[in-house]
């Protein structure tokens, strides 16, 4: 009896020592790890904490931080090719594309960039194709991302509605019917050329949603945009005005802004 006692004394105070062992290795601090990239260290209290900015009423109205382009008032941001004054009126608070306007861009430049455009094609439905309400939004000058009445309008899959014209397709068609408003958020970063030679460091990339459905994915642009040619890359400065294409079609525009987006740069 007295051998099972002391048994018993021995395994309920291994079981403590165990026990012990086990919550002051638990409890033992962990060595603090940086962040992949980063000098600082996981949930560390040290780092800068993001800027605070107020949002829109809604979230198709500019941030407080936002450059607003449109607001269905003037046209001041924009000129032609020339940069003279744009030819295209504004109409029940959208700035349309008039016959022989040619197209605008704007005065002040952008690089990588948080893009929010509303349009809408007309209601009166004219041509097929490639012909039937037809514009484009070109980043930087250079790339564009298509606009066109792709409801019920058989076309090149690269060339419709929410492409990259000559380059992708978008991953589904959500286009609205003619004289419906519309809507493209795109968030877009520029290429980074190697030195000034035509030779990229980093393509530029391209997210799309289109009426809020994700329609282009970061995908990595190609290069110029160009009809019928294969893509390549041409070296340009870092900063390019945003271009509304005038395609021969009366195209309404309205409730565009930009946000800048900084370059990345690794800590």
């Amino acid at each position: 009896m007295q051998e099972k006692s002391t048994r018993m004394c021995i395994a309920v105070v291994v079981g403590v020592v165990i026990c012990t062992i086990g919550i002051s290795a638990e409890d033992k601090p962990k060595p603090r790890e940086k962040k992949v990239g980063s000098k600082y260290f996981v949930h560390d209290e040290t780092e800068p904490k993001p800027e605070i900015i107020a949002a829109g009423k809604t979230d198709d109205q500019p941030p407080c931080d936002a450059v607003v382009l449109f607001d269905g008032t003037d046209v001041s941001a924009w000129c032609d090719g020339k940069r003279n004054a744009t030819k295209w009126v504004i109409k029940d608070g959208a700035m349309e594309c008039v016959k022989k306007a040619g197209s605008v861009r704007t005065k002040q430049e952008f690089g990588s960039c948080q893009l929010h455009i509303e349009w809408r094609t007309p209601k009166d439905v004219k041509g097929s194709g490639q012909s039937r309400g037809n514009s484009g939004v070109f980043l930087m000058n250079t790339y564009e991302v298509q606009v066109l009445d792709s409801y019920n309008n058989p076309t090149y899959a690269d060339g419709q509605a929410a492409s990259i014209y000559g380059q992708k397709k978008p991953l589904v068609n959500v286009s609205r019917g003619p004289d419906k408003w519309q809507s493209y958020d795109i968030v877009f970063h520029r290429p980074i050329f190697k030195g000034k030679t035509n030779e990229v460091v980093r393509p530029a990339t391209i997210t799309i949603f289109h009426n809020g459905v994700l329609v282009q994915d970061h995908w990595e642009i190609k290069g110029v945009t160009w009809h019928k040619k294969q893509s390549a890359y041409r070296y340009h400065a870092d900063k390019m005005p945003i271009q509304l294409q005038d395609h021969g079609n009366p195209i309404r525009y309205r409730n565009i802004w930009v946000r800048e987006i900084p370059e990345i740069i690794t800590e």
